[in-house]
């Protein structure tokens, strides 16, 4: 379980921060080597979740989706400076208990 919770967040990361850099070289005229090394980091998002070792391509990915609000939500307090409010943690919380029912509930 460790693994697949270091491998969410690593995706989560590499998702944001490749998203964020392409953001600030389009948005923020910051230089070309921001989009590409963004662009780079995109593509090791696309593969950080084949390291997963559940067997559902779509699970995973919905799985992640949950874990991607919370990291977007933590990216947007420390990087943006932009407090969450009430509503922005219970948004996260609704979310992680759906990834966990996703992953751990039982199926026969």
């Amino acid at each position: 379980m460790a693994s697949a919770i270091f491998l969410f967040i690593l995706a989560g990361l590499a998702e944001i921060g490749g998203g964020y850099l392409i953001w600030l070289w389009l948005r923020e005229s910051k230089p070309l080597s921001y989009g590409i090394v963004g662009a780079v980091v995109l593509v090791l998002y696309g593969i950080i979740p084949t390291l997963q070792q559940f067997p559902h391509f779509g699970r995973v990915y919905a799985a992640y989706g949950g874990v991607f609000v919370v990291l977007a939500v933590l990216w947007g307090w420390w990087v943006d400076h932009e407090t969450p409010d009430l509503y922005d943690w219970i948004g996260a919380a609704v979310c992680l208990l759906g990834v966990s029912i996703i992953l751990w509930a039982p199926r026969g």
